[in-house]
Formats: structure tokens, sequence, C-alpha cells
């Protein structure tokens, strides 16, 4: 198994961002703002497009599916600094 390459938040937002905008599933203005890191995964955070009750959207799931596809595609390759 090789190492992961440890990256910043910033270049990873960068990569992640660009992968958001190149899906398939794409939703305009869909974008990770922020990522942490527990126990070895990525956890991506942005926009969940939740109604003014705070309740979930048709778009939530979709945001959701991404930043689960991000953390288990990227969390196998990156580490944060």
């Amino acid at each position: 198994m090789s190492e992961k390459k440890s990256i910043s938040e910033f270049d990873l937002l960068m990569i992640a961002n660009q992968i958001i905008q190149d899906h398939d599933d794409y939703i305009e203005g869909m974008r990770a703002e922020s990522v942490e890191e527990k126990e070895g995964v990525l956890v991506f955070k942005g926009n969940y497009f939740l109604d003014d009750n705070g309740l979930p959207t048709t778009e939530t799931t979709a945001v959701f599916n991404m930043f689960k596809y991000l953390a288990h595609h990227l969390s196998k390759e990156f580490t944060l600094k």
C-alpha cells in the first residue's frame, strides 16, 4: 500500500471542487467549503440546500452523496497537513 500524500486544506478543496464540477450529478452551487480529517477519513462540508425550515430538499441527497463520493475516493490518496 502506498503512502498518502500530505496536502493543505486549500489545495484539497480545489481538487474536490473540480471533481464536483466535472461530475454528472453536479448541481449549480454545489461546492465543498471545508474539509477535516477524522480517523483517516476526509469529511467534506458545504451547502446542503436545506429549505427555509432547515429540512432536506431533493438536492440535499445529491450533495450528501457527492461529499460521500469525495470522502471515499480522496481519503485513499490524501491526508491533511
